[in-house]
Formats: C-alpha cells, sequence, structure tokens
C-alpha cells in the first residue's frame, strides 16, 4: 500500500475493539538521511460513544468543561462522524452526528461552538459534544433529510 493513502484497520486495544485511522504524515528523514514514514493512529473506540450512550458523569463531565470554538476539518455523513480543529491550535477532536445541536449536518470549513469530554477507554483522546454551527460554510442539508 502506498504511503500516501489511508489505512482503516481493527485493532484491540485493552480489550476494546478500536477502528485505527492511519493517515500518513509528511515525509521525514531520520540520521541517515533516507525518508522516513511515521504513522500516528487516532483510535476511534468501536462503538462510537455517543450521546445516546454517554453515561450521566461522561455528560456531567462535558458540561462543566469551557466553551471552545474551532473549524470543521472533515465530516463524513455516510459515517456520523468527523473531526474539528480548535482554534487553540490543539489536535483535532473528534465529532460524532449525535452531538450537533440543531437540524443541519456539519461541513467542512463550518465553524462551531462545542465543549469536550474525554474518550473512552484510556480517556486520553477528546471527543466533542454540546456542537453548535455559529457560521455555516455553504449550503447545509438537514441531518433526517436522504440528501
Amino acid at each position: 500500500m502506498s504511503s500516501d493513502k489511508k489505512e482503516v484497520n481493527e485493532e484491540k486495544v485493552d480489550g476494546v475493539h478500536h477502528h485505527v485511522h492511519h493517515g500518513s504524515s509528511p515525509k521525514k528523514h531520520d540520521s541517515t538521511g533516507s525518508p522516513s514514514h511515521k504513522r500516528t493512529p487516532f483510535l476511534v473506540p468501536s462503538p462510537v460513544p455517543t450521546r445516546r450512550t454517554r453515561t450521566t458523569s461522561q455528560s456531567r463531565i462535558a458540561s462543566e468543561t469551557p466553551l471552545r470554538t474551532g473549524v470543521c476539518k472533515t465530516f463524513c455523513r455516510n459515517k456520523g462522524h468527523g473531526f474539528i480543529l480548535p482554534d487553540d491550535g490543539e489536535k483535532q477532536i473528534f465529532v460524532h452526528i449525535s452531538d450537533i445541536e440543531g437540524e443541519y449536518v456539519l461541513k467542512e470549513g463550518d465553524r462551531v461552538q462545542f465543549r469536550t469530554c474525554p474518550l473512552p477507554p484510556k480517556l486520553t483522546e477528546e471527543q466533542a459534544v454540546e456542537v453548535t454551527i455559529i457560521e455555516y460554510h455553504g449550503q447545509h442539508e438537514k441531518w433526517w433529510s436522504g440528501n
């Protein structure tokens, strides 16, 4: 497989199945001067935590986090999830369609306001919750429409 393609595999980490998204990173050179390919996987738990399956304590923790803003980097309506790039420059944050407030699906370039909660099992990654679109980028579809 070419290094400029993305891979999606399933792995079992700490007894939990995860979807692993491998994106190729820019080529870097090792000490010998030859290019090295470093991949950093983002582990999305399977099943993906949704608003409906989130525990009361996780919801409380999320409601106590500060409001943040960012831009939707990617969103796949068919898969029901995507990523937000926060304005504070931290790494991208996972977002599930069930956490989008209102009736429209996120699109790349939308400005959003959100809170975060930790993603299980290790609670080292974050998930955007209570996501509100504050500036629409282009024409939008309602999440329940078939368009």
